[in-house]
């Protein structure tokens, strides 16, 4: 049997593949059986190391505060980038130079630098101004840092989205006299949305991890820089990266498993836009006449 995409597979490649298959999964386990022997030579498999993520202090004083400021700082950079990005992505589109050039020179710019340089800069023109208290100011820098690099490369996926569009789209709202904002926002930018989830989900997850760094350089009270304080505290260095890996793993992947479920909902949605002729009306029509038959008014068809 055969597709369209591919051939499918023979009884020669079936074995393959299973041979592949188990092939990998021994290594697998291989490698799982090797750092589990590894740690437990190391005594990091002892229970007084993993004993305090099951008592409440480790999660309420260092873990869960942790977190909360990580989600904090990830949705305020989402909020303030997602439609800033919008904005300098459709700008960068735009006929006119006076709004495409200086759109372009922005996004270049903060885009080459490091998300972790506008921290530092941020931090230090926050602590200069001194209009911000030394307690918020790192939440300021980290969100403005985030901001500033993932509006930039939003704006590209934004730009890249639309730009994937056939041209008739944009012809065709011509055609019916819509202005270019008109087309901009309704024909262009709902069918980019679907094109650009995937790429919008990555960066948003990009923001989420990159949290982290004001926490390494700031010191903002996010989920890594608590388990520092954690692993200090209780001397269990290797479980607490573990565990504070598993709460990433866990936040991300219910960020894009949302995405998942919002791309198939946005699919089915334009699926199901097509305008169906009713049976009513569908009755309603003329029927054919078969040739040589004679209508009401005495013409032959």
């Amino acid at each position: 049997m055969t597709s369209v995409l591919y051939d499918a597979p023979g009884p020669r490649a079936k074995r393959r593949n299973i041979v592949y298959t188990v092939g990998f999964l021994a290594l697998l386990a291989l490698g799982i059986w090797w750092v589990i022997s590894v740690m437990s030579d190391e005594g990091q498999l002892d229970w007084s190391l993993w004993k305090p993520f099951t008592e409440a202090p480790a999660w309420t004083t260092y873990l869960l505060p942790g977190l909360a400021n990580t989600l904090k700082a990830a949705a305020l950079a989402m909020v303030i980038a997602l439609p800033l990005g919008a904005i300098f992505g459709i700008a960068r589109l735009s006929d006119h130079r006076w709004v495409r050039g200086p759109a372009s020179v922005v996004v270049e710019f903060f885009r080459a630098i490091p998300v972790l340089l506008l921290m530092l800069f941020a931090n230090q023109l926050y602590a200069n101004s001194g209009s911000i208290s030394s307690d918020v100011r790192p939440l300021y820098a980290v969100v403005t840092g985030l901001v500033l690099y993932n509006a930039s490369v939003l704006a590209e996926i934004v730009r890249a989205g639309i730009l994937s569009l056939p041209k008739g789209q944009t012809e065709a709202a011509k055609a019916i006299g819509l202005r270019k904002g008109q087309t901009m926002t309704s024909i262009l930018l709902p069918q980019s949305v679907t094109a650009m989830l995937p790429a919008l989900v990555s960066q948003l997850v990009v923001i989420v991890k990159d949290t982290a760094l004001g926490g390494a350089v700031l010191a903002f009270t996010e989920l890594l820089n608590a388990r520092g304080t954690l692993a200090a505290n209780y001397a269990n260095v290797i479980p607490s990266f573990i565990v504070v890996a598993v709460i990433y793993i866990i936040l991300n992947l219910m960020l894009t498993t949302f995405a998942s479920w919002l791309e198939r909902r946005l699919r089915r949605a334009k699926k199901s836009t097509g305008a169906v002729l009713s049976a009513d009306l569908a009755g309603a029509e003329e029927p054919v006449a078969e040739p040589g038959v004679k209508k009401d008014d005495g013409r032959a068809v």
